[in-house]
């Protein structure tokens, strides 16, 4: 059975914490998205969500406008560099993209996150649904598409936008990733 997944990076946030709100933009942009899945080219089957509160802002005003009910998925949560600040956190993370084992104090490896998101991509192709969105966050998203296509780094991170849209389409043992949202 031929699967779309439509991964979704959340809209503009104030903040990185786990109960940051969109801002006025994000909004606003949250509105844009729902019109651009809504466009009548595909039937949604399922929506899971990261639990943070700029994820859950960012599908909201989709899901009430189509009925669908929204799951919540603590898989899809953004990934922790460390529990440290770094003030050069920038050139910590390109290094976890570099060496995918780097694991910094309270934080994630690059193969741990992207192996919890993997597995929500698991469930799904385990699943009857033909169609499931999955609205996460940055970090965790730019680890599953490499996961499929290891030209997908750091400098492709740095690329993302709020919000930013990908279909990953799965036919049999083959995989296709294409760019869906135009700033």
């Amino acid at each position: 059975m031929n699967k779309n997944i439509y991964i979704i990076r959340h809209c503009e946030a104030e903040g990185q914490s786990s109960d940051s709100s969109l801002t006025e933009r994000g909004f606003t942009q949250a509105n844009v998205l729902s019109d651009l899945l809504s466009d009548g080219k595909v039937k949604v089957d399922r929506v899971i969500s990261s639990p943070y509160l700029r994820a859950v802002q960012t599908i909201k005003p989709f899901v009430e406008s189509k009925n669908i009910e929204l799951e919540m998925d603590s898989r899809l949560t953004e990934r922790i560099l460390s529990s440290t600040f770094f003030p050069d956190w920038m050139d910590k993370l390109e290094a976890t993209f570099n060496d995918m084992d780097l694991k910094y104090e309270g934080g994630e490896s690059s193969n741990e996150a992207m192996n919890r998101i993997v597995e929500v991509v698991n469930d799904i192709m385990a699943s009857d649904s033909e169609n499931t969105i999955i609205v996460a966050h940055g970090g965790v998203i730019s680890l599953l598409l490499n996961h499929y296509d290891k030209n997908f780094g750091f400098e492709q991170w740095k690329g993302l936008s709020n919000p930013d849209v990908y279909q990953l389409s799965i036919f049999q043992n083959n995989f296709d990733i294409k760019r869906l949202w135009n700033d």
